[in-house]
Order: structure tokens, then C-alpha cells, then sequence
């Protein structure tokens, strides 16, 4: 398995690029930053691999900025959860218009839900939806990972305070949807470093 994390946009946002080494197929999820598109494209194209996929954990700008552009130089599905989909094209729900730029994705390929399986050549990723952050959050499991976007980062969660968040489910998420995944699961999160379930069990302050 390929994997690379780019840190991208004003907020640094993780992207992070997986591949399947056998089938040369990527995904790229949460492409946040328009500027380092052509860095993604530079990475893919050494490594021989082609754009199947763009993910996003949910419909916030900052995870979101590069989607237009990835989406028109490759022509890769855009996936994101069916409760986020209007987030893409509307700059007040994606948080753009707020930022003094108003910025829109082109609309999703495929709408995801709980327990939807995305096929990358031999690697599966597992669709975990875990709201609070966004009505549409998602993890993603593959092998012993986890991405979880907005919902739970090393030694801190998902802010809840804006339009659509709710800390009951975000916490409900975090606690019935990714600590049972069990200590060992690598967590890459949307922002921050990387951590382990395990870890953020024991010392993660929310938790």
C-alpha cells in the first residue's frame, strides 16, 4: 500500500494520498488546498498511479478547496456522504462565503453511506459514518487505519459549534463507531498528527 499526508490550505488540512502498489489506482481524501493540486498530480504521476477516487470526510471548505480542480485534470468520482452533498455547492454551508471567497465543488459521483465498501484494487475502504462535526461525517477503516476527518484528532475532537454540529453525536460517534475499533487502529486524522485509538482512550481529555 502507498500512503502520503499532505498538509494543504490556510488550516492545514491532512490530504492524504493511498494506493494499491498491484493495480496502480489512488484515492486522495480531503484534497482542502487548491495550490498543492499539481503537487498531488506530481506524486501520483511518479509513482505511476491513476486518480480513482476523491474523498471527502465532509463538506467544509478546508477539505474541500481542491476538489474542482483534482476532479477536472484526472476526471476521478467524488465520493462524500449523502448528508454533506449540498455542502459542496453552497458556499454558506461549506463555509467559503465566511472566509471572503465563495467556492463551490462539483456536485458528488456517488453519495455515501454506513457500511459502503470503496474498492481501490486490493485495498477496501470501509465507510464509517460519524456525525457531530457535519450531519455527514465519515471515518474511513482500511487494514489497521482509520481516517477520521474532523471527528476525533490526537489529544482533541471535532468542533461542534458550528451550523449543523451537535456534541452528542459527535461524542456517540467517537465512542460507538472508533474506540471499538480497538487500541491498535492507526488514527489519521484532518488536522494534527497522527495518533492510535488506544492512545486517545487513555489521554485524550474528551474522552
Amino acid at each position: 500500500m502507498f500512503l502520503e499526508k499532505l498538509v494543504v490550505g490556510v488550516l492545514e488540512t491532512n490530504c492524504y494520498l493511498i494506493g494499491c502498489k498491484k493495480t496502480k489506482m489512488a484515492a486522495v481524501i480531503d484534497p482542502g488546498g487548491e495550490e498543492k493540486v499539481d503537487l498531488i498530480l506530481d506524486i501520483l504521476e511518479k509513482n505511476n498511479f491513476g486518480l480513482k477516487y476523491i474523498i471527502n470526510t465532509h463538506g467544509h471548505i478546508d477539505h474541500i478547496n481542491g476538489n474542482n480542480l483534482l476532479k477536472a485534470k484526472t476526471k476521478a468520482l467524488l465520493l462524500i456522504h449523502r448528508l454533506d452533498t449540498d455542502m459542496l455547492v453552497d458556499a454558506n454551508k461549506n463555509f467559503s462565503s465566511f472566509m471572503g471567497k465563495e467556492i463551490y465543488s462539483p456536485s458528488a459521483d456517488k453519495l455515501l453511506e454506513e457500511g459502503d465498501e470503496i474498492s481501490l484494487g486490493t485495498l477496501n475502504l470501509i465507510v464509517i459514518h460519524t456525525p457531530g462535526h457535519t450531519p455527514g461525517g465519515i471515518s474511513l477503516v482500511l487494514n489497521n487505519i482509520v481516517f477520521t476527518g474532523d471527528t476525533l484528532f490526537a489529544g482533541g475532537i471535532g468542533r461542534t459549534d458550528l451550523p449543523g454540529g451537535s456534541y452528542q453525536d459527535l461524542m456517540k460517534s467517537i465512542k460507538e463507531k472508533l474506540l471499538i475499533l480497538g487500541d491498535d487502529k492507526i488514527i489519521y486524522p484532518g488536522h494534527g498528527p497522527d495518533s492510535t485509538i488506544g492512545e486517545e482512550r487513555k489521554t485524550n481529555p474528551y474522552i
